[in-house]
């Protein structure tokens, strides 16, 4: 038996062995490739056109979801690579793994797909070469360009990418524009055909807003008539420009465009180099998206070796006391209103010691904030120096005694020379001082004048500080940033960031704060790219602060979104005077924020969506639901709990008469003994939500 076994096995690989060659000979002839994911449901063809044109289309289960679509880039001082190539080579190969997540929404991850690598060579005098990549899995593609190193391409300027995803119709998109220096904008919701980029139709809080194309920043989400669901973004974005998608109303096409610098190039590189890969999430379900594990499956191994100072961690701080106007980021000695001092850091710390909250932030407690917003901000900010009020070594005394952890806190306003010229000293602080976790800021106009946020210039500039990070063993949390593209696999320190409309929004926008739908849409759109700061849990929704504004959910609804939108790090934001004596905060203290699994029960995006997760290390199961401004009744099966097992549910939820805008913080708390056989029904008022805790019956 075990020689006929041997032998199967012989000929099984001798048939795969022909198989590729008979694709690559095949290749030669037609021109063309043609791949498969491993279960066989995406299909992926490559082709080249009469005048030697790349091209690429995309089959999900026999129809076409991309249709024919080209490739090719633009250069300064030398021709573009648009045609006039030909099929050098053919690499297949297939993989199948499971990697283990250092943190994240499961414990290990499968990463199965097949490897198509095509190798182009121009057929006249430049003979330049250039390779596509692609990897297909079942829940979605990606590709990338190789440039190898070679004679006739050394140091070259991009000035434009091509790449295009032409649609098949006329598809229901989620999308925000494409702005070279924030993602800090609501979500729209039209058809392809409607999709119109007026820069008037957005909010200019932030100085530095810049829309200058008809493109929408990725993720971008969409919905075909068929119910497909579909999601185009960039995976591992390293030494090049952030990808914006150019909108073509008539044609339905999508085609990148690259931010920008200040002498109008896109990317300057050496060869060799790849690019990032271009993405395209596809899913029978709203939640296939959210589960997809495409984006870090599409980016290298963990490189750290040692990872024991990385530590998910829920916190508190200072810091939604400057954004309701109740205390202030800048010190004045004489007015008594600085929020960063010594004792009020102290109560913070004994707040966390006593709630399960493991950190604390402090904003403004170095100098430079009271001229942090102005146009000369070079040299502003000191990241070593604090105020007279704050003294830094005895708050990290006091949190370490309290078995609490500091949160270091780095706004560079945008000016960052000032930024890296402090690097080595900022960073080496922390690390004397045991300081694990930093949040970066960069709002304002990129110094220097004439690059932008998501620029190459800027792209490299966040990586370095990940890297020096890395290297002072400290957790980066930037707000402002890059976009998230899986890079938290290779390097897990990258423990969090921003990267769109935040809670703060509610306390100071000038339109009404984030609409009831807005988180209905995130987990769907910017969370399919990594983990969310979003700083839920406000309790205080009317802020007596701010007379005009007020947080549009309930608090059934800010409890659920500890577990609907995902982040390693979760703050407590609110006031310590909004949570003492709340019976609802017990939730917070008792919610994962690491977990060994992650289901998506049901959703549609815009509307609704309930996520449960299970904390990892412990049995215990945590349940999110959040709805838009028009509720929603449902009933949920609770299969997904441990099926030997019952478990003591306390359920936080809307109360009856509960309503986002009319009686936000009326809610209800229950507890019931409940099974994997059991059923839940849920009614989530208009903006409301419902969060549940399930842990086993001892």
């Amino acid at each position: 038996m075990k020689i006929n076994s041997r032998i199967n096995d012989l000929f099984s690989r001798v048939a795969i062995a022909l198989l590729l060659i008979m694709l690559m000979i095949g290749c030669s002839k037609t021109d063309e490739v043609k791949m498969k994911s491993p279960d066989g449901n995406v299909e992926v063809e490559f082709l080249l056109k009469k005048d030697g044109s790349p091209n690429y289309l995309v089959m999900y289960k026999g129809s076409k979801i991309i249709d024919t679509s080209s490739l090719g880039f633009e250069f300064r001082d030398m021709p573009p690579i648009k045609d006039n190539l030909v099929i050098d080579n053919v690499e297949v190969s297939n993989i199948s793994e499971i990697w283990q997540m250092v943190w994240g929404e499961q414990s290990e991850v499968e990463n199965n797909y097949q490897e198509v690598k095509i190798n182009l060579a121009e057929k006249n005098e430049s003979d330049r070469l250039m390779n596509v990549i692609f990897k297909i899995y079942n829940d979605g593609i990606g590709f990338r360009y190789e440039f190898p190193e070679q004679k006739n391409m050394n140091d070259i300027v991009i000035m434009d990418e091509n790449t295009q995803f032409k649609l098949t119709g006329d598809h229901k998109v989620w999308w925000i524009p494409g702005d070279w220096d924030i993602y800090e904008h609501l979500y729209k919701t039209t058809l392809l055909s409607e999709l119109k980029v007026n820069v008037t139709d957005f909010d200019n809080q932030l100085a530095q807003t810049y829309i200058p194309y008809n493109a929408v920043n990725t993720p971008v989400t969409m919905k075909t008539d068929d119910g497909l669901y579909l999601s185009f973004h960039e995976a591992n974005l390293t030494n090049y420009s952030g990808m914006t998608l150019l909108v073509d109303n008539e044609k339905f096409m999508l085609q990148s465009e690259l931010v920008g610098s200040a002498d109008e190039s896109k990317v300057k590189i050496t060869t060799p180099f790849v690019t990032p890969w271009r993405t395209i999430q596809i899913g029978e379900k709203a939640g296939d998206l959210i589960e997809s594990k495409l984006i870090v499956n599409l980016n290298e191994p963990n490189k750290l070796e040692d990872i024991s100072w990385i530590q998910p961690m829920k916190y508190t701080g200072i810091w939604w006391d400057m954004h309701v106007g109740r205390m202030s980021a800048s010190w004045d000695y004489n007015s008594g209103n600085h929020a960063a001092t010594t004792e009020y850091t102290k109560q913070m710390i004994d707040f966390a010691a006593s709630n399960n909250l493991m950190g604390v932030l402090v904003e403004g407690w170095n100098t430079g904030w009271e001229d942090w917003t102005s146009a000369e901000r070079e040299g502003i900010f000191d990241f070593v120096t604090p105020y007279p009020d704050y003294d830094l070594e005895e708050v990290v005394r006091y949190a370490k005694s309290k078995g609490v952890e500091m949160i270091m806190h780095h706004e560079t306003s945008a000016a960052v020379t000032t930024y890296e010229q402090q690097l080595d000293t900022a960073y080496s602080l922390m690390k004397r001082l045991g300081i694990h976790a930093v949040k970066t800021g960069y709002v304002g106009t990129i110094i220097p004048k004439g690059e932008y946020h998501h620029g190459q210039f800027m792209v490299n500039h966040y990586r370095k500080v990940l890297l020096h990070a890395a290297e002072h063993q400290v957790m980066v949390n930037a707000h402002e940033p890059i976009k998230a593209t899986g890079i938290r696999r290779t390097y897990p320190n990258a423990i969090a960031r921003e990267g769109l409309r935040g809670q703060e929004f509610n306390a100071w926008s000038a339109d009404g704060g984030n609409p009831p739908e807005h988180l209905t849409i995130v987990p769907f759109t910017r969370m399919l790219a990594g983990p969310i700061d979003f700083t839920p849990g406000i309790f205080d929704i009317k802020i007596k602060y701010r007379e005009n504004n007020q947080v549009n959910t309930t608090i059934a609804h800010q409890l659920a979104l500890y577990v609907v939108i995902y982040s390693p790090l979760q703050m407590a934001p609110d006031l310590i005077e909004n949570y003492e004596g709340h019976p609802a905060f017990q939730f917070i203290r008792d919610v994962g924020i690491d977990w060994s699994e992650t289901k998506v029960l049901n959703g549609e995006i815009g509307d609704y969506v309930t996520i449960v997760r299970k904390e990892k290390g412990t049995d215990n199961w945590f349940l999110g639901s959040v709805a838009d401004e028009n509720g929603k009744s449902m009933e949920i099966d609770l299969s997904f709990l441990d099926a030997d097992k019952k478990y003591n549910a306390t359920i936080y939820k809307d109360a009856d008469d509960a309503h986002w805008n009319d009686n936000p913080t009326a809610y209800v708390i229950e507890n019931k003994v409940l099974t994997s056989e059991d059923k839940l029904s849920l009614n989530l008022v208009p903006g409301g939500g419902c969060a549940v805790s399930f842990f086993p019956v001892k």
